[in-house]
């Protein structure tokens, strides 16, 4: 799933005819780097990409004084299935990306294993902060953002609330983990 992809298409579908600086600052203004994985500067490559497969093109030039000459664009009736389905989809799919800390807990070095409960708290602490920040920052965005925007910037704060609560109970674990380590039993596969 591509992000960026339905951000631009809806982007054309709603707005209409655009050139790639107000894409940008329509993302800039409506805070996409806080709920979302696009980064705003791809914004204007993303564009190319989709004109080169025919979800938008090029309807005309526009110069403003001496300034360069910037390309508008409009979405096609391609783009406009591709977005139908990007919507559906993005709705009803779940994305899920699996951490890589789940497999290093899974293969702790033995001989820093009596270290786990303390690389776990450090672990905990960083993600409470991130959480404090995110709240942060997303305070200061809510006045410039849809109730839709709002939400989505609550998402980043859910989740990262259940990272912390998550963390709180494996710390509780860590010496269950720490002694199953030490045992050196493994459970039998297959």
């Amino acid at each position: 799933m591509s992000s960026i992809r339905l951000f631009i298409l809806s982007s054309f579908a709603t707005h209409g005819e655009m050139h790639g600086h107000q894409v940008r600052t329509q993302a800039e203004q409506e805070y996409v780097h806080l709920w979302t994985d696009i980064s705003v500067g791809s914004v204007y490559g993303a564009i190319k990409r989709l004109a080169g497969e025919g979800l938008l093109e090029e309807v005309r030039s526009e110069q403003d004084g001496n300034r360069p000459a910037r390309q508008i664009y409009a979405i096609t009736a391609a783009g406009r299935d591709v977005l139908a389905e990007l919507r559906h989809r993005s709705l009803r799919d779940i994305w899920w990306k699996f951490d890589p800390f789940d497999l290093a807990l899974t293969r702790v070095d033995p001989d820093t294993l009596t270290d786990l409960p303390e690389v776990l708290s450090a672990r905990l602490a960083a993600v409470r902060d991130l959480l404090e920040q995110t709240k942060r920052v997303n305070a200061d965005a809510l006045e410039h953002v849809s109730v839709s925007e709002k939400w989505a910037l609550r998402h980043t704060e859910y989740r990262l609330q259940a990272e912390v609560s998550w963390l709180e109970d494996l710390i509780a674990a860590a010496p269950d983990i720490v002694a199953d380590e030490q045992s050196g039993v493994k459970p039998t596969r297959g």
